[in-house]
Parts: structure tokens; sequence; C-alpha cells
């Protein structure tokens, strides 16, 4: 077998070509992965130099400040910011402005994000909870056909009954009222430039198009935009967004409440109630009750360091605490990356934890949850023996039973969550760190466009049916309850102090994502960047989902001999890393074409 390699910038131009026509294990085809792009022009010198440095496999060092994120006209307007002595949050609302108008399809103003933040003034570790709220009209069964069984997937994705109330631009003004420092309507003006003077449409965008242009083109606004004459946008091509650089300005000067108040709400709700075909159930009452939630982050410890990040709503923090903590029994820096034994270990810690995901997480202001019990040491050790107890796959894995001081029986979740998101990680010169992870669910959400950006289709990662064999899913929907997700924004911590800021969009497999990052970052040494672009090996519900075109695949067949189920396929992470310590030290995923940059 050779030995585990890292994707290479020739792997990356691999990994840039047209999407493979194999389709994922769950029958639907992966995002499309299309790495580093030609088509940014009018972007900074220190953007090429990220972006030469990303293409040549090479961390970027910085001594002051750092952002990373998915696109390099993204990551130049939060330089700017943090350049001008701005901190991360500043950096982040005019990073996610822009990311709005250039990555549309991933995440913008009509959808929602979780944010985890370090206070370097105070010390402390907190995070805000910006995900999308299900409607308060909405009703058990909204999700299924008149034989009370689950509409399929995309029926109830297009359309208005997939959208939440959008959560993002209340996050964008509430980390910048705690932690902001720079003036809030300069924030918006790199985003509004962009919007009214065109920007180039990447390779990324163009390809997502194409391959979306089917459902695109169910809606007469959203077709106009994306498929001008019936023809998607070709890469190149310069887009102007005027609708879009008024709804910023309108932001930039009356804050958050411009948004959620008044003739945007009001045109949102109207697209929703009115989408032909599938209309939904978002009413003025959810925007005037929307509100962001700070909650205490969940940390585990593993080796010397606390992974921290999203509890509640968000599967991302207790699903990778989880498989960290089982995979913390075993000496992984002695197996290395090269033994499948490490593969063993790490598939079925993420096997066993996406069982317990499965039975109990959900949004806790609805659901109890055994929260502490699911990173309890003693019933980690217990889910480790069950590994250690064989030399093969696991034969059949199913929920624990964590520590728990309410009793309730709870039935397997069945939702699907698809891979389209974004994640952006900053260090500003003042020591804050920021980790936010940022999404309109499925790529282009739900498809409806409304006064220059997309609408979300949160809902559809609630289970679709509420209940099975009569016993209750946790993560069913109900009015004003927030979908569980499986966005892992994350910073490590070390005596105290943040060492790595780290996330990732990708559907279910960001926590697999996450997670080997953090293990070959501190259990293999790998530098940051190396550890991010290392071929991915993701496991979640049975099936080994490896790489293709990459070393992983070289896992196959020895897998295949211990019992697991493989699948070699497109693996679209889209991972943005910082180390922080003497120096920072940035990494930008080559499976898209972001970048990190500092000074």
């Amino acid at each position: 077998m050779k030995p585990m390699q890292v994707i290479t910038a020739a792997v990356a131009a691999v990994l840039a070509g047209p999407l493979s026509a194999q389709t994922a294990a769950d029958g639907v085809a992966p995002e499309v992965a299309t790495g580093l792009s030609e088509y940014f022009p009018g972007l900074s010198e220190q953007g090429l130099a990220a972006l030469e440095s990303k293409n040549a496999g090479e961390s970027v060092v910085a001594n002051d400040w750092m952002v990373a994120a998915a696109n390099p006209l993204a990551v130049d307007a939060g330089a700017d910011v943090l350049r001008n002595g701005g901190t991360a949050a500043d950096a982040m609302v005019a990073v996610q402005a822009v990311l709005g108008l250039v990555e549309p399809q991933s995440s913008g103003l009509g959808g929602g994000a979780f944010l985890v933040w370090y206070d370097a003034e105070s010390g402390e570790l907190t995070t805000l909870d910006g995900r999308e709220t299900a409607p308060l009209s909405v009703t058990p069964t909204m999700f299924q056909d008149a034989d009370g069984e689950p509409l399929q997937f995309f029926d109830a994705v297009v359309g208005g009954l997939s959208v939440g109330t959008p959560g993002t631009p209340r996050l964008m003004e509430e980390a910048h009222r705690r932690w902001g420092q720079a003036n809030w309507q300069s924030l918006f003006d790199d985003a509004i430039t962009h919007a009214e003077d065109g920007f180039v449409v990447s390779e990324r965008l163009a390809s997502s198009i194409a391959n979306g242009a089917e459902r695109l083109g169910r809606f007469e606004a959203t077709a106009d935009y994306f498929l001008p004459g019936g023809t998607p946008l070709a890469a190149g091509t310069t887009l102007v967004n005027a609708d879009y650089a008024d709804v910023l300005r309108q932001i930039a000067e009356g804050g958050a409440d411009a948004f959620y108040e008044g003739r945007i709400a009001a045109d949102i709700v109207s697209v929703v109630q009115n989408a032909e075909g599938n209309p939904g159930l978002l009413s003025m009452d959810d925007f005037a009750h929307y509100a962001v939630i700070e909650r205490p982050a969940v940390c585990m410890e593993y080796r010397d360091a606390d992974v921290c990040g999203m509890g509640p709503p968000s599967s991302g923090a207790l699903t990778v605490g989880q498989i960290l903590g089982v995979a913390s029994q075993f000496d992984l820096a002695a197996l290395g990356p090269d033994n499948v034994e490490s593969w063993r270990i790490i598939g079925d810690a993420s096997r066993l934890a996406f069982a317990d995901r499965g039975r109990y997480m959900a949004d806790s202001d609805f659901v109890p949850m055994p929260t502490s019990g699911l990173l309890n040491p003693a019933y980690l050790t217990e889910r480790a023996g069950l590994i250690e107890g064989t030399e093969n796959a696991l034969e059949e894995v199913s929920a624990g039973s964590p520590p728990w001081d309410h009793a309730m029986l709870l039935s397997d979740d069945q939702s699907i969550e698809l891979p389209s998101t974004s994640h952006i990680s900053i260090v500003d010169s003042y020591g804050n760190a920021l980790s936010m992870t940022t999404t309109i669910e499925n790529a282009f959400g739900s498809r409806l466009f409304v006064n220059g950006f997309l609408l979300n289709n949160e809902l559809t990662d609630f289970s679709f049916r509420t209940h099975s064999n009569g016993v209750p899913i946790a993560n069913r929907i109900e009015p004003g309850k927030r979908p569980r997700s499986s966005m892992s924004p994350t910073i490590v911590m070390q005596d105290g102090s943040p060492t790595l800021v780290i996330g990732s969009p990708g559907g279910s497999r960001i926590i697999g994502y996450v997670s080997q990052t953090i293990i070959a970052h501190l259990d293999w040494g790998m530098d940051i960047q190396e550890a991010i672009a290392m071929p991915h090996l993701v496991n979640r519900f049975g099936t080994y989902d490896v790489e293709d075109g990459t070393a992983a695949t070289d896992f196959v067949a020895p897998l295949t001999e211990l019992g697991f189920e493989v699948n070699p396929r497109d693996l679209n992470s889209g991972l943005h890393a910082i180390v922080v310590g003497d120096t920072l030290i940035g990494g930008a995923d080559p499976r898209r074409e972001g970048i990190a940059l500092g000074e």
C-alpha cells in the first residue's frame, strides 16, 4: 500500500474537473468540486499571493491577523477590515456580505449560521445560534403526503414549504453589537461595490449553476438571474446585482431591523407563500419573533487540548466530541495515517457517534437531551470498548445509553442533510478568534430568489417523519423549533487560549471532515494545509466514503477486508483553518476556491 498522500496541486486540478456522474450513497449527487479558479479580477496583491501559496500546497503565515473563507473577494473584504483595526466580528460581517453575492449557492442573507467566539479580553468562549426557525404555523405532518408517507426530498425542498425564518442578518448584527468596533455601515462597502459594478462569475459558481439548472429554472426570478435567456451563467461573465446592493444599503443604514421589518420581510413572505406548486408558511410574525440565542460552548478534552464548538441545535460539537472521545482511547499517533487500523478506529467511532446523534440530538429548547452524558468519559470508554473488542468493523451499531437525568424514549432520526454551506475562520490583531459556519442548506436552497438573494430550505433538515413505530423522533418539526444541523464551527483551546480555529461545509460529512483534520494535525503532526488537503475517509451510517481520485482509494481493499462497505466518491469539503501560536498559520481547502490571508 502506498503511503497516505496529501492532495497536491496536480490532484487539485483533477478535483477541479466536472462533476462526476457517480451519485452519492444517499442517491443525491454531491455538490460540485471545482478547486481553484482564475476568475477573480481586482483581487489584491496579497490575495493573489495567497492563491499562489494554496496552489503550491503551502500554508499562509502571518503575525498580526488572518482570515480564511470560501471566496478570495470575500477574504479581501475581511482583510481590509482587519488591516484597518477592525475585530474578527467586524471582518465577519464584511466577509458574509460578499459571500452572499459571489457564492450565493452556499450562504447568504436568506440563511442561518452558528458562530463560536473567543474573547481575548475576558478569556471566555461562547457561541451564538443564528439557526433558522420553523414557522409558527407548521404542522407535524407538513412533509408527509396524504397517506402519511414522507415526501420525496426535492419535492419538499424546491419552493416555499422548506423555508425557515432566516437568522444570518440578525446574527451579523448581534456579533457586531457585542464584539465589533468598526463603523457598521462601512462593513458593507465592498459587497455593495461588487454588486453594483459587477463581479466575475467564478468556475465554482458557474459549475454549480449548470449542475442545478433544471431546478433553478422553476421560478421566474431565479431563472432570470442564474439562467439569463435560458442559458446558465458562464465562468468569466460579469454579473451585476443591484437588488442585493439595495438590500445591503438598507441593512447598513437601518440595521437588521431593516431586514426583519417592513418591505424586505414582506417580500420574502410573499414569495414563500405564493411559490407556485409548493407554497410555504413563513409569516411576518415569524420575522417579528426571531432572535439570536447565546449558548454555552460544548467542549471535549482531546489529548492536551479542549475541542470546543456549537451545541444543540447543532449536532456538530457533540458528534465531533464523541468521535474524538472514543478515538482518544487509542494511540492514533503511533498507528499513523497509513495504517488501516487508524481508519477502523475512526470509522467505527464515527458510526457510534452518528447512532447517538440520530437518536438523541435536536433543538434542546424543545427536546430534553443528554448533552453532558453524551460526552461523559466513562460512557465514551464504554463505547470505545466495542471497537477494542474486535479486529474487524463492527457488525452492528446502535445508539448507546448515556447518563441522563431525564428518561425519555426516542426513535432514530430519518432526516437528510445535503452539502452546501460555507465556513469562515478569523483571528484579529487583538487576539479574538471567530469560527462561523453559514448556510442556506442545499445548493441554492429553496431556489426562491427575492431582492437579489436566495432563501434557505432549512426546514428539510427536520425529520420528515414525526414518529417511528409509535415512538417520537427528537428532530421532528415543531412551531418555532430550529432544525438539527451538522455544522461544526470549532475552536481548539490549550491552556485557556485558542490554538486552532476550524470548520467546514459538507452536510453531515462536516463532522468527519473536521474530526479527521483535527486528528491529522494533533496526532499525526501535519501542517494545517497538509491536514486540510489530506484525502478524506468518512463513515457516518455504515458505508465508508473514500475520496475518489486520491490515495484514500488505497484503503478500499483493506477496509473491505475488515468488513466495511466502501464507496469511492467525490468528497467536497471546504475546510478553512488558522493555527494560533507565536505566528498565525492558515490553510484553505484545495477542493474549493477559498484562501487564507494575513499580515
